[in-house]
């Protein structure tokens, strides 16, 4: 895999106006190839978020199903599983066995309908999965139950495979931890915390999580429409990764479904608000819903009509590094593409 790497500023960007922000217009592009370390290099020390998928239930080729990666130093935690968030992981040459913990928001089928693909093949040995170590799980209550189904639906898949390849039957384990809001995983100086959002009032359990790291902070919103416990945990945090949605009139006379929908995620103006209220160093949206004939122009324009900080619209494959020292400040963006089809 080659990388394109499509480095900016962003108020910068900002600057130069909203459709150049919309369109993912960036300077100074270049061609990487990646870089391999030697055994004698010491591995760098990063804090980095890497949008693995970007969409909604819409199946679509362009936004994979809602799933976010952070790193932290030596930890690689997912959080939700989003379809094809498998894929994104290995278009980065991460293998899925190499992730420390996964973390889930809530039940939405689009935040597990992955699920299935990150454990079993991360379970297999190729390069692409390689887990030898129960994968680790957090959500809401509920969560023991999911681990217990799947591992009920797949039995006869991993039978076979641990009798026809001798595949490690303790990497297809699923060690199931159900949290409540506060601190639920403080390992190497990572500490993540689950909090409760607000994605209506007939879907709870439903966190967002805080990431700290190094006296830094990520913070997820997760599915949620205005909550001011969003803006509590984003205030003054390095990066926000928040959900959007917005549909056309048109749309919602012709499809009063997503009446449900608007009730219980965040509109451009719902957004904006968290925004102004927490001023995060940096806002990138994900989770982005666009129904009918609406554009990321269209977005963004709303967005920025609304907030003057620096707000991104969020790609798969998006990639954000923050800084990895008490006193370091801003941060690195680019657009990771793969390809080579691998």
């Amino acid at each position: 895999m080659k990388s394109t790497y499509l480095a900016a500023l962003l108020v910068g960007l900002l600057a130069t106006g909203v459709s150049q922000a919309a369109e993912s217009s960036f300077i100074n592009t270049q061609q990487n190839a990646p870089v391999t370390l030697t055994a004698t290099q010491a591995q760098p020390d990063i804090f980095r978020v890497s949008l693995l998928g970007t969409g909604t239930p819409v199946p679509q080729i362009s936004r994979g199903g809602y799933s976010t990666l952070v790193e932290a130093g030596n930890q690689k935690l997912v959080f939700d599983f989003g379809r094809n968030s498998a894929t994104r992981l290995w278009q980065l040459h991460i293998p899925i066995g190499r992730v420390n913990a996964f973390f889930l928001t809530h039940f939405h089928s689009d935040h597990t309908n992955g699920l299935a693909d990150l454990w079993l093949t991360g379970w297999l040995q190729p390069a692409y999965g390689q887990r030898h170590a129960p994968m680790e799980l957090y959500g809401p209550k509920g969560t023991n139950a999911l681990a217990s189904g799947l591992q009920q639906a797949y039995a006869t898949d991993i039978a076979t495979r641990v009798k026809d390849e001798g595949t490690p039957l303790d990497g297809v384990k699923i060690n199931s931890h159900e949290v409540t809001a506060g601190v639920v995983y403080d390992r190497d100086g990572v500490k993540v915390t689950a909090f409760d959002n607000d994605h209506g009032v007939n879907i709870k359990p439903s966190f967002g999580y805080r990431i700290d790291y190094h006296g830094h902070s990520v913070v997820l919103s997760g599915d949620t429409r205005y909550s001011p416990q969003v803006v509590k945990e984003a205030k003054g945090a390095d990066l926000l990764v928040h959900c959007v949605s917005m549909t056309s009139a048109e749309q919602m006379k012709a499809n009063p479904g997503y009446k449900a929908i608007a009730g219980h995620l965040a509109s451009p103006e719902q957004a904006a608000r968290v925004l102004n209220e927490a001023r995060p160093a940096l806002t990138v949206f994900s989770h982005i819903g666009l129904n009918g004939k609406i554009s990321v122009k269209d977005l963004a324009q709303d967005l920025r009509a609304r907030y003057t900080g620096p707000f991104v619209i969020g790609n798969d494959l998006m990639q954000i590094d923050l800084p990895t020292t008490p006193s370091g400040k801003g941060y690195a963006l680019w657009q990771a593409e793969n390809i080579d089809n691998k």
